[in-house]
């Protein structure tokens, strides 16, 4: 096994691997409870905008029946003009907003 020579990119290797594992940190400290208070709550908790209310079961078997992949994806890229993109939370990773989606789910049997 040949070591990293080059000071510069050892500091760079060295940075890349810090951020990731603050990343992995971050994946484990979030919160869906209060992520969905803060971003999904306005529509899935009132029904604005047609949205599927946590706890109406029938809405959420319908949806589900699409498959969680699809739920997700619907997040991610927004739905029917009328739901955002990422939803209110534009900051979420992909896997932050799935864990979302499995709260309402969770919510909604």
């Amino acid at each position: 096994m040949e070591l990293i020579k080059s000071p510069k990119l050892l500091i760079a290797c060295l940075f890349l691997l810090s951020i990731s594992n603050g990343f992995a940190a971050e994946e484990e400290k979030f919160d869906a409870a209060k992520a969905y208070q803060a971003s999904c709550f306005a529509c899935h908790g009132t029904g604005a905008a047609h949205a599927p209310e946590v706890g109406d079961i029938i809405a959420w078997e319908i949806r589900l029946e699409k498959g969680l992949d699809t739920l997700v994806q619907n997040s991610i890229t927004g739905l029917n003009g009328i739901m955002p993109p990422r939803g209110l939370c534009a900051d979420c990773s992909d896997l932050q907003l799935k864990a979302i989606v499995e709260y309402m789910l969770e919510g909604s049997q």
